[in-house]
């Protein structure tokens, strides 16, 4: 069965991660977590995903601590892999990618959101990265992309203290965009999506990557390659269309060419 069920809706997939109860993380789920965002890359026609957990409690509670209770080395390395290698994935898709936190985020629950370029949370959503709470760290990319969002104070209370956020808390330090009640972050997130259509998925992908760079790159050398994009824009058909579209007052036709 699949733990990760895809709806196409216009140029957006909405993905939904389906594990009941608390739809944890397993290596078959991240594994096709991969796969989908995959095929979805060489989807000409999908310029956005959004991300959400089944029901209207959990996001996702992370891994289950069933699989590291034995202390089996080779099946923490195993679960390690697949984690990075799924987020990594998520956080390099060619789109626009969303999660929409509709309950409790924790652990990879929380790593998955953190991997998506954009997160509306539910106003009865939490989150938190507690492993080290029973041995454990981060390693869906949690150490790392947590502190980049938030910044290396919140990120030590989080990941060191183990605190616990609310919503609201959440917003105020930069951790989600946005906070919708409870039941709307889905509807809210989709509706967010279905903008990206009206953008160029040519320049897009161009502009997230540049954006992306600036987290290992320095200015001196992303600047001149912002220009240099800029020009190799013009090789792309929907350059073309999209500047004549806006001088005939017309809505633009995306080829993703």
């Amino acid at each position: 069965m699949s733990n990760i069920k895809v709806e196409k809706q216009g140029n957006t997939a909405l993905l939904t991660i389906s594990n009941p109860p608390a739809n944890v993380w397993t290596q078959d789920s991240l594994n096709e977590l991969y796969d989908v965002i995959e095929q979805l890359d060489a989807d000409p026609d999908n310029y956005a995903l959004v991300i959400t957990g089944e029901g209207d409690k959990f996001f996702s509670a992370g891994a289950d601590l069933k699989t590291f209770a034995s202390g089996d080395k080779g099946v923490a390395a195993t679960m390690a892999f697949a984690f990075g290698r799924a987020f990594e994935r998520l956080a390099a898709y060619k789109g626009v990618s969303i999660a929409a936190i509709n309950g409790f985020a924790m652990g990879g629950g929380l790593e998955c959101a953190m991997a998506c370029d954009i997160r509306i949370a539910a106003d009865n959503a939490q989150m938190a990265l507690p492993e080290a709470a029973v041995g454990l760290l981060p390693c869906g990319c949690g150490t790392q992309n947590l502190p980049r969002i938030v910044g290396e104070g919140w990120a030590k209370r989080m990941i060191l203290c183990g605190e616990r956020l609310k919503a609201d808390k959440a917003l105020e330090i930069g951790l989600v965009e946005e906070v919708v009640g409870q039941g709307e972050a889905k509807d809210t997130a989709l509706e967010l999506a279905a903008k990206v259509a009206g953008q160029s998925p040519s320049s897009v992908g161009v502009c997230k990557d540049l954006i992306q760079a600036a987290r290992t790159t320095a200015p001196d050398l992303n600047l001149p390659r912002e220009r240099e994009e800029f020009v190799a824009l013009f090789d792309r058909a929907d350059t073309t269309e999209g500047v004549n579209a806006f001088l005939e007052k017309r809505k633009p036709e995306w080829k993703n060419a």
